[in-house]
């Protein structure tokens, strides 16, 4: 069974932002070891839920304290009222087909 490694953000955003933010959201580079990745927004806008796949904990470590990833995050800083954050560690469930 394959164990996947997965990194959850979840900011609320200052009303009106989502669109400066999403610019500001985007890595670049893209990180070593990032294989998927997912945005979630509430119908509101104020609130972003990312959900990121990785190769490994060590993957997501090395992106999470790289000189890039510091320059994005305040980047997003001026559009964020709040944010959350976890490492998790999990496989896909089977549903069953009906």
């Amino acid at each position: 069974m394959e164990e996947h490694f997965v990194w959850v953000t979840t900011r609320r955003l200052r009303p009106g932002a989502l669109e400066e933010f999403e610019r500001a959201w985007r890595p670049a580079p893209y990180p070593q070891g990032l294989l998927r990745s997912y945005a979630y927004w509430s119908d509101d806008g104020q609130e972003v839920t990312g959900v990121s796949f990785w190769a490994s904990r060590e993957a997501c470590d090395a992106w999470r304290g790289s000189g890039p990833e510091t320059q994005r995050r305040a980047a997003m800083a001026p559009y964020v009222v709040e944010e959350r954050e976890g490492f998790y560690h999990g496989r896909e469930l089977a549903v069953p087909q009906r």
